[in-house]
């Protein structure tokens, strides 16, 4: 694992790709993954459509000094995959907790990709957490897979606002406590 000089933000290996800081060149093929309604309407915070501006506008976000979400690339094209798969983040609750995010582009779903980079994440616990949150709508079981899968522990039941559905989801919460 080593750090990223513009972001501060440690690239980390897993088997078959790594995951490194977002950068202004990804944000075609993340237009192309998050304007895909299916993508859109499992997450929180991706609209739906995808207005002009908006992935540019994160991506900045994601590498602004002082930042509260770390976001990573998970790029496979030092294995032959696309270099930009889907993303993965942590975003920073309190001391020593983080809520851990992630999405996959629709074309690479079902080949543990999700799982993979969920692994490297916590594995690397770049935030140092004692403790990680993450939920998941409740009319997506994969990816509470991905997160039982990686040692989170089912935590309760409860509700959030999606923008691409314009409206609140069951979700189920899960902890992982680290270390």
């Amino acid at each position: 694992m080593y750090q990223d000089v513009m972001t501060a933000q440690p690239i980390i290996e897993a088997e078959r790709f790594i995951l490194r800081p977002l950068r202004k060149s990804d944000a075609g093929l993340m237009a192309l993954y998050t304007g895909d309604k299916r993508v859109a309407i499992g997450t929180r915070a991706i609209p739906h459509p995808l207005p002009p501006g908006a992935t540019e506008a994160f991506i900045a976000r994601s590498m602004a000094e002082g930042r509260a979400e770390d976001v990573w690339a998970i790029d496979g094209s030092a294995q032959g995959l696309d270099e930009l798969l889907g993303v993965v983040s942590l975003t920073r609750l309190e001391e020593e907790q983080s809520e851990l995010g992630y999405w996959i582009g629709a074309g690479f779903w079902n080949a543990g990709f999700a799982s993979e980079a969920v692994a490297a994440l916590v594995a690397a616990n770049p935030h140092g957490a004692r403790t990680l949150f993450a939920e998941v709508f409740q009319d997506n079981p994969r990816s509470a897979r991905v997160l039982t899968n990686s040692g989170f522990e089912y935590l309760g039941d409860a509700e959030s606002f999606s923008v691409a559905r314009d409206t609140r989801v069951p979700t189920w919460t899960y902890l992982k406590k680290m270390g």
